[in-house]
């Protein structure tokens, strides 16, 4: 075993650790800010978009994409019901739940970690590296992670405009 192997077995768990740790910091009440909203609507909707102008000659493989949103989209739905919003004096707050935002990032992070690790693996072989769009199994991570936190941006976004327009009929 070689001496940059032996760094990846140690660094891989803390590297999982540190994502882990940043993640749970950011599962909690945070205050809403319609930016915020907008970029996470836009970036994560991107992260669909683009693999798929890029596997529109795939079929099986933007149907494991789409399939992927749409399980996405439905935990998404599952969690904004146990989302707890407020709405006081100091502002708007918002707090996801806790273990299905990191589960669901923790899952593209562990495919991007597999993907890495076997990037690694192949160095010195006449094997190909993997691009992020061969796999099915990433596709699909990257539907679910993709489209659970755009829709949830979306969500965020419905729910201020439906607070503003309480607001203007009083």
């Amino acid at each position: 075993m070689s001496l940059t192997t032996l760094a990846l077995v140690f660094l891989v768990p803390f590297l999982v650790w540190r994502v882990y740790q940043r993640l749970k910091s950011q599962m909690v009440r945070q205050r809403s800010i319609m930016s915020r909203h907008y970029t996470g609507l836009l970036v994560f909707a991107a992260m669909l978009v683009v693999p798929a102008t890029e596997l529109a000659d795939r079929p099986l493989s933007l149907a494991t994409l789409a399939a992927g949103a749409i399980a996405g989209i439905g935990l998404a739905t599952y969690g904004l019901r146990r989302t707890r919003f407020e709405n006081t004096p100091e502002g708007y707050f918002f707090t996801p739940p806790m273990r299905m935002g990191i589960l669901v990032a923790m899952l593209l992070v562990a495919r991007v970690i597999y993907l890495g690790i076997e990037i690694y693996m192949n160095q010195g072989s006449s094997r190909p590296n993997p691009r992020f769009t061969d796999s099915p199994v990433t596709l699909a991570c990257l539907g679910v992670t993709a489209a659970y936190f755009a829709t949830f941006s979306a969500s965020l976004m419905r729910w201020r405009q439906r607070l503003r327009k309480e607001v203007g009929k009083m």
